[in-house]
């Protein structure tokens, strides 16, 4: 068993055990999306930023999962979003990022 298994097993029963908050989601959807398993990662990430909508972690890892999954429409608007609640929380590095992932993924968009 990998080590991202193991991690996906231990953080899917803290879930099953209740234990449910932005941070889990978060390291669960980042676990998952390591092993390129985009739709478990997306759920995960969607319910993340549900559960903190003002975690910019959360938001910039969600785009980057649906970009990886090339959703990449769907990645425009949470970069988006997440780009104006990391201004409200004064994230620069965090702007700094989504920013770049922004562009990429209209880059794609435009291409399609």
């Amino acid at each position: 068993m990998s080590d991202a298994t193991k991690i996906i097993q231990s953080f899917e029963n803290m879930l099953a055990k209740g234990q449910d908050n932005a941070l889990l989601r978060y390291g669960l959807g980042n676990a998952y999306a390591q092993q390129q398993d985009f739709p478990n990662a997306l759920i995960h990430l969607a319910q993340c930023v549900v559960l903190n909508p003002k975690y910019s972690a959360g938001w910039k890892a969600y785009g980057n999962a649906l970009s990886a999954a090339q959703q990449f429409k769907k990645a425009v608007e949470i970069y988006t979003q997440g780009i104006a609640i990391a201004e409200e929380n004064k994230d620069k590095q965090a702007v700094k990022e989504m920013q770049v992932f922004l562009k990429r993924a209209q880059k794609h968009l435009a291409q399609d």
